[in-house]
């Protein structure tokens, strides 16, 4: 079993046992609609760079649900980001093309996470809709 797994496995057994299996699913029910919002927006914004904003933004709203929320946003960030490599692979051979965005990525993930402002990846001009 890989490490990630091993550890993303125990982060929910500590998180459903503070808190109730109800309240967890609920928490990670709405993060994940969260992070759907997110991805949405970014591809109904068509935005050139916004890309890290809605990566921290979904991040953002997914943990403020509470630890159910922060751990449907990294399962889903981990598995968007580990797709996105294979497709790479496929698509551009071992080149290493595109790991450092992907590390870009997980940094604007960790920040949204992390409870800090997305803004902070906002690119000039994008609409205040976002």
């Amino acid at each position: 079993m890989k490490l990630s797994t091993i550890i993303i496995f125990c982060s929910l057994v500590l998180s459903v046992s503070t808190q109730g299996l109800g309240g967890f699913l609920r928490e990670a029910g709405q993060g994940a609609r969260d992070m759907w919002r997110a991805y949405s927006d970014m591809r109904e914004a068509n935005y050139k760079g916004a890309d890290k904003y809605f990566h921290a933004r979904g991040n953002y709203d997914a943990a403020r649900r509470g630890p159910g929320g922060a751990w449907a946003a990294e399962v889903i960030s981990n598995a968007r980001e580990q797709a996105q490599r294979v497709t790479d692979l496929f698509k551009y051979g071992n080149s290493g093309h595109g790991v450092e965005d992907s590390r870009a990525d997980q940094r604007a993930n960790q920040w949204g996470r992390s409870g800090k402002d997305p803004n902070h990846f906002r690119p000039a001009g994008l609409p205040k809709k976002y």
